[in-house]
């Protein structure tokens, strides 16, 4: 994954968009699919989306498992969101904190909030005594954390990567 990536360089036209949005729908479609869907040659969609790729647009393709189908096969686990407010939130401990978050496989996303706490995670376990040893690493043993407050999720409505702005035509193309 690119880590800055310079729009200043680049430029997206409507056929691109169309693309990316059709992908965060659906990524598993075969490239034969997406072309005839956005109305393009097979090889000008590989290349666009080799292209999307090559720019860091895209940072990686991955399944979304949904938890009530897995759960009897491998067990319920534990989903929760978690505010957490640092004691100092300086830029080095804001860093701090994020790096040792973002390395916990538990921790789902990790977000830098404002106002109100510093971080919200989202975190899935196995179970209570798996949510409990993530807790004492991350947030226990670690001086700089003054507050968290652990929200316990019991249904998952909606989830959903998209980013809808993608799907509207730019107003110069």
């Amino acid at each position: 994954m690119k880590s800055e990536i310079n729009s200043s360089e680049f430029s997206l036209d409507f056929t691109d968009l169309q693309l990316l949005d059709l992908l965060q729908r659906d990524a598993g479609q075969s490239n034969l699919q997406v072309a005839e869907q956005l109305h393009i040659s097979p090889p000008t969609c590989l290349r666009r989306v080799r292209r999307l790729h090559a720019l860091g647009l895209i940072e990686r393709q991955v399944a979304i498992v949904r938890p009530e189908v897995v759960a009897p096969l491998v067990g319920h686990g534990l989903q929760a969101l978690v505010e957490v407010t640092l004691e100092r939130q300086h830029a080095e401990a804001l860093d701090e904190f994020e790096a040792l978050a973002v390395a916990e496989d538990g921790v789902q996303q990790c977000w830098r909030v404002s106002p109100g706490p510093d971080f919200m995670l989202v975190v899935a376990c196995s179970d209570m005594p798996a949510y409990l040893a993530l807790s004492q690493r991350l947030f226990t043993a670690h001086r700089n954390v003054r507050n968290v407050k652990t929200f316990f999720a019991t249904k998952r409505a909606k989830f959903s990567p998209h980013l809808p702005q993608l799907a509207h035509k730019p107003e110069n193309a």
